[in-house]
């Protein structure tokens, strides 16, 4: 077997993706084909374990990261070697030397000399018939005369369309000098590792001071080297310079550089080493510089947002995941003053079944009134949650229904949920199409409750970037986040599985193989046909062809069906095998979904096995049949469910009840690179920084905290005039 497969462009060497991720070459190389068979990711990660030696997601995501760069590289080498041999300038050596560059950077470098020019100064004097000059001056064969008669040589009688005098000869030479040094590929490898080395970034308030200034205040006169400049404060410094608010100036050593560069051209000997001199720092100064300026900041950008979209990716991971309330129907409220508290009131399966307004305002009795509307409310529709939206008027609210728990419903519990989004949502033409007869501020207090009992199911109608769990989403690149961000969802929606027979198009386009037109085609089949009795039934959707049925299948559940096996993770491709290892210990299908007496014998039954002695019996790998066993084990499992549910209150935390060293609980709303946002019930969050967060040196809050976690933390401090509190985790003594 080959340990290489190639490539459109040319050949990927499989063994160094292995030797450079720490993976067998096996593994890498079935990988890489199952991916090239266009097979996705979760459904690789899932139901082809023994190809992969059971890789898991982020691992395969990774081999299909680097082999898509490679790819990348090897496409970009044939364009350049195409290009500078169309111009007749492809030497041997050189061929060799973009063959073996093994960054899209170095490829950069060793092409910019044969990339078509721009109008400049050294282009004017090339036009001007100075290039002889500028290579006798390099070459040192002026040596013999003063190089301003070499130079006389060279001046037109037509002053008007050539050249006047000598010193301009000499001055279009030097020209095309700096110009060719700037564009030598040693150079300027030797001249971006000096700047990474050496370079500062220093920041000043600009002239045109606003009213954002404040904002960044923090950052007037800051200046540190760039190599140790954090990707948050990158971000906060980007959108500083966006705003005319920051004025950012990079430097480096650049005599540093002049040194290094004049002594790779062996000029302390040359003849006309003072002149070539001249020609290194005007190089360095007018043309090299502005570009590693440029190429630094992209740089750092480019980290920076590949960071926060990483640290978005963890958060919105987390938030997804969060578990959902089976069963609970839930009064929903999106706060407002002067347009009041629009009501929506949901059941169990999240349909709205009643809507209202009330105001949080008014005179006492108005207020009682109030309270009487919403006791009635709960009682008739059996309501024991409410979801309070955390935008304008949510600690109004919140003192209400407190109120309303208190007086008259001392069974019910609320929570603060978090409404980024849903304004876009509830004007979007998913949500016109969900519910074509409500009005945008109606659909948008349904979508609050629906988070509370499906947080996955809900949040996908949503651009993740407006879920509002990242640090600085809007600055990024747009592209890149979204392209990670999907990839995120589609990662949560295969790792939960989907209701083939409630799920709307908005998840369903998510599933595993699935695209946007076909999760409609599926809703289409399902209106018009009733409810899917097996998956198979899938093929009479069309466009759900046999790799695409293969794709998406397993991760379809439908519950009640024809075959019982459709209700657990176990992919149709297995279900002889399921059957046949039923049958060695005297079980139907039936008996997976039967009584929980009988469910105890069977996990009894599936215990005892011995996967090494039944793969062998069964010919089939070992995780394989070790899946299989798990799903029946758990029909239907939903992994969230494994997850500590949200913290309910009844009552209202207010700023001036708290005190240092105070014990509460929280939950955490968003973490980011200094710590962790943690609402304690409190109409602000407070935050926890990440050195008070364990009784050791950790480097990420990620390492101990997700969104959706619940932790104990206690008071550390509180700003009154700010309104912020300061928050630990660690114990007081």
């Amino acid at each position: 077997m080959t340990n290489v497969i190639t490539s459109p462009a040319n050949s990927i060497n499989l063994a160094a993706i292995a030797k450079e991720l720490s993976f067998t070459e096996k593994q890498v190389r079935n990988v890489v084909a199952l991916l090239d068979d266009d097979n996705t990711v979760p459904f690789i990660t899932r139901y082809r374990k023994e190809q992969t030696g059971n890789l898991d997601e982020e691992q395969i995501r990774e081999i299909e990261r680097r082999v898509k760069a490679l790819r990348q590289l090897a496409e970009k080498t044939e364009s350049i070697l195409r290009l500078i041999d169309a111009q007749g300038k492809l030497t041997p050596e050189l061929r060799r030397k973009i063959e073996a560059a093994d960054t899209l950077k170095r490829l950069d470098d060793l092409y910019l000399p044969f990339r078509p020019k721009r109008k400049s100064r050294a282009e004017a004097a090339r036009q001007k018939g100075l290039e002889p000059l500028a290579d006798m001056i390099m070459r040192g064969e002026a040596d013999s005369i003063p190089i301003e008669k070499a130079a006389a040589a060279f001046v037109s009688p037509d002053a008007d369309q050539g050249i006047a005098t000598k010193n301009e000869a000499l001055q279009g030479a030097a020209d095309i000098i700096a110009e060719r040094i700037s564009e030598d590929a040693a150079v300027r490898d030797h001249s971006r590792k000096i700047a990474w080395r050496t370079g500062t970034i220093s920041v000043s308030a600009s002239k045109q001071v606003n009213e954002k200034s404040k904002e960044f205040e923090n950052y007037f006169g800051y200046s540190e080297p760039v190599w140790k400049v954090p990707p948050h404060r990158t971000l906060a410094l980007n959108r500083g310079e966006k705003e005319d608010v920051l004025k950012i100036r990079f430097e480096w050593d650049r005599a540093v550089a002049a040194r290094v560069i004049s002594d790779s051209y062996e000029l302390s000997t040359h003849a006309h080493r003072e002149f070539l001199n001249q020609c290194v720092r005007d190089s360095l100064d007018r043309l090299i510089h502005p570009s590693i300026e440029r190429e630094v900041r992209r740089e750092i950008t480019e980290q920076a947002e590949e960071h926060g979209i990483s640290v978005f990716a963890k958060n919105l991971r987390s938030l997804l995941l969060q578990p959902p309330l089976r069963n609970e129907g839930v009064l929903a409220i999106d706060p407002g003053f002067r347009t009041g508290c629009k009501i929506a009131v949901l059941d169990k399966q999240g349909q709205c079944v009643h809507t209202d307004v009330v105001y949080v305002t008014g005179n006492a009795d108005k207020r009682q009134g109030t309270l009487q509307r919403l006791a009635d409310l709960v009682k008739t529709h059996s309501c024991r949650l409410i979801a309070i939206g955390n935008g304008t008027a949510c600690r109004e609210t919140e003192e209400l229904i407190s109120q309303l728990i208190a007086v008259y419903c001392p069974d019910c519990r609320y929570l603060i949920v978090n409404e980024a989004g849903a304004s876009i949502y509830s004007a979007s033409t998913v949500a016109r199409e969900e519910f074509p007869d409500y009005d945008a501020t109606v659909r948008g207090t349904i979508s609050i409750g629906r988070r509370l009992q499906d947080p996955l199911s809900e949040l996908v109608k949503i651009e993740p970037q407006h879920i509002g769990v990242g640090m600085y989403q809007h600055d990024m690149n747009p592209r890149l986040m979204k392209d990670s961000l999907d990839s995120v969802v589609e990662s949560c929606v295969n790792y939960v599985g989907v209701d083939l027979n409630t799920a709307s198009a908005s998840l369903l386009k998510y599933v595993s193989g699935f695209t946007q037109l076909i999760a409609r085609r599926v809703v289409e089949w399902r209106d018009a046909n009733g409810s899917f009795s097996s998956r198979r039934q899938l093929l009479d959707v069309a466009g759900v062809g046999k790799s695409t049925f293969t794709q998406a299948a397993g991760f379809l559940k439908i519950r009640n069906g024809a075959e019982p096996l459709d209700h657990t993770w176990i992919h149709p491709e297995s279900y002889e095998l399921a059957h046949r290892l039923l049958a060695c210990l005297s079980l139907t299908p039936a008996d997976v979904q039967s009584s929980d007496e009988n469910k105890e014998a069977i996990h009894s039954s599936l215990n005892d096995i011995s996967i090494k002695q039944l793969s062998a019996e069964l010919d089939v790998g070992q995780p394989t049949l070790k899946d299989i066993i798990d799903a029946l084990r758990r029909p239907g499992r939903d992994p969230r469910t494994d997850l500590p549910g949200p913290i309910f209150r009844s009552g209202v935390l207010k700023l001036e009840d708290l005190s240092n060293g105070m014990e509460l609980s929280g939950t955490v709303l968003n973490v980011v690179d200094f710590g962790a946002f943690v609402d304690i019930g409190l109409k602000d969050t407070g935050l926890v920084h990440v050195s008070q967060m364990a009784n050791r040196f950790i480097s990420s809050p990620h390492e101990v905290v997700s969104v959706g976690d619940i932790v104990t933390v206690w008071v550390q401090s509180i700003d009154t005039e700010r309104r912020r509190v300061s928050l630990t985790m660690k114990r007081p003594l």
